[in-house]
């Protein structure tokens, strides 16, 4: 139900942009339906094309806000009672002397009463010869 009210709102909405940029602007900017109306040989005259566009956006734009009512009433009732943040799980506090990651560095190693630890011998890589 609510895909297809989507849809019907999706295509209103449309039609109400080519409705609204078909009306004649009087500052001259994006109407297209609006020159050379000329005194009556043809099916609409001026006055009747500016009639039955000005009462299609009106039909459009009511059945525009309708739909989009419609649309909220139905997202929220089949959303769950409660804010979002009370599904939020509690996370365990970080201690202050370790940043994140620091737990798999090992310490800097230092000797009895801060004396420098002895050399450790490195491996010797052999050499290709």
């Amino acid at each position: 139900m609510e895909n297809i009210l989507l849809v019907i709102h999706t295509l209103v909405a449309i039609a109400l942009v080519g409705v609204v940029l078909l009306q004649r602007s009087e500052g001259g900017a994006l109407g297209i339906g609006g020159g050379g109306g000329g005194a009556g040989g043809g099916m609409f005259s001026s006055r009747t094309a500016a009639n039955l566009l000005t009462r299609a956006t009106a039909i459009l734009a009511t059945v525009f806000f309708l739909s989009s009512i419609a649309l909220t009433v139905l997202h929220t009732s089949d959303r769950s009672a409660g804010s979002i943040v009370d599904r939020i799980t509690p996370v365990a506090p970080v201690s202050d002397t370790a940043l994140p990651g620091e737990a798999d560095v090992a310490p800097p190693a230092v000797g009895p009463a801060g004396e420098e630890p002895a050399p450790v011998d490195e491996p010797t890589v052999p050499r290709p010869e």
